[in-house]
């Protein structure tokens, strides 16, 4: 794990930032319906985090193995143009992603929570991961969020890269009342 500062220090350089979606921008669990239909659920706090880190200027993706329609339509919702579904191979996607979007790895940083996502946590300039992920996640992070996937977990890592930005004062600012 990263020092206080070391952290700010590699979350400073953050351009691009990637999540997984099942079991970090969701609690993991599968809901299904009795005729079939899957049902996730997504914070709020993390899609307002979201918003305020794109409207930072870093550019937010996801990458998850499973497709699903749930996520394509609360992709489109929050404004995230780089959906990745049904990839076996995050480490492929996430390559030609960060090769696309001409940066270097040292910008990127990688949420995930099992063991499908540790290629890219390797590749990524900065690994997080979460409470509720696989023990051995933790053991290639360089930082675990404090609360866990699908109860805010995204917008811990948002915050920390706005703070790390300077912006995250100045956002609370902004919501004060006069």
């Amino acid at each position: 794990m990263l020092s206080r500062g070391e952290l700010l220090e590699r979350a400073r350089r953050v351009e691009l930032a990637v999540f997984d979606v099942d079991g970090v921008l969701t609690d993991g669990l599968l809901h299904y319906t009795e005729d079939g239909r899957e049902m996730k659920s997504f914070c709020s706090q993390d899609g307002l985090g979201l918003k305020h880190l794109m409207k930072a200027g870093v550019t937010v993706a996801v990458i998850t193995g499973r497709e699903s329609p749930i996520v394509t339509h609360r992709m489109a919702e929050l404004g995230i143009d780089h959906v990745y579904q049904a990839r076996a191979d995050k480490g492929d996607t996430f390559t030609h992603l960060v090769s696309a979007l001409k940066l270097e790895p040292g910008q990127t940083l990688f949420v995930g929570d099992d063991l499908v996502d540790l290629p890219v946590m390797t590749m990524a300039g900065l690994a997080v991961g979460v409470p509720n992920g696989h023990p051995r996640v933790a053991d290639f992070a360089d930082w675990i969020t404090p609360r866990a996937g699908g109860r805010g977990a995204a917008r811990d890592v948002c915050d920390l890269l706005l703070e790390a930005r300077g912006l995250l004062d100045e956002l609370v600012s902004n919501y004060r009342s006069p």
